[in-house]
């Protein structure tokens, strides 16, 4: 019964992946605004994060891509083989006069599940990981601050195997993918898998978010 359950909840991703490739073009990867800075996060299947992240107070923006691989300016089949090293990720701009960063590490392990490797529920492989980037000492300092602190919590009865890793180099997705999650709510993956996630990333963080969303 589980492996059927997996295996429709597969059949559910690429088939609302497909639905948008009529259009194939890059989303366009914008400069961070005066005073705006930037964080980069991947945990498992970017409809979801991008959408949590985006519901938080002070934050701007959120873009759908691929960090942490080689290969160059790859498309979403590309990740897919799992050949690029790269993995499903969201940028995220936002006013740290009003969100800190420390506040956005702590909202990336709400979530997803930070405990799950090479995985996100039925999502499989290295592209799913999760992964955490940091631009600066201190922001590496934040992350891992923040894991022990979760850890410690016991929020999660595993411990967090997330990955802290320097920043290198962002490609945004393609332009079907960006805001996902709110265009395609009858998508049976995204209110089977994707929904409930953003649940239990309201309830866990909502103290943080913007008015609509509380």
């Amino acid at each position: 019964m589980k492996n059927l359950l997996l295996y429709i909840a597969c059949t559910f991703l690429f088939a609302g992946c497909a639905m948008g490739q009529e259009d194939e073009s890059f989303a366009t990867l914008p400069k961070p605004k005066p005073g705006q800075e930037v964080a980069t996060f991947g945990g498992g299947c970017f409809w979801s994060m991008s959408e949590a992240m985006s519901e938080l107070k002070g934050v701007d923006r959120v873009i759908a891509g691929y960090a942490g691989g080689t290969t160059v300016r790859p498309s979403y089949e590309d990740v897919c083989t799992r050949t690029t090293g790269h993995a499903e990720c969201v940028q995220v701009y936002y006013d740290p006069k009003v969100i800190n960063f420390a506040t956005l590490a702590e909202a990336f392990f709400y979530a997803h599940d930070p405990t799950e490797l090479n995985r996100q529920g039925p999502d499989e492989g290295t592209d799913y990981r999760s992964v955490a980037f940091y631009r600066t000492p201190e922001e590496k300092d934040i992350i891992s601050n923040t894991i022990k602190k979760i850890n410690s919590s016991k929020h999660y009865p595993e411990p967090i195997v997330t990955q802290v890793v320097p920043f290198k180099v962002f490609y945004a997705a393609e332009n079907y993918h960006q805001g996902y999650y709110r265009l395609h709510g009858d998508n049976p993956y995204i209110a089977s898998v994707s929904e409930p996630k953003v649940m239990k990333f309201r309830k866990a963080m909502k103290a943080e978010l913007k008015p609509e969303f509380q």
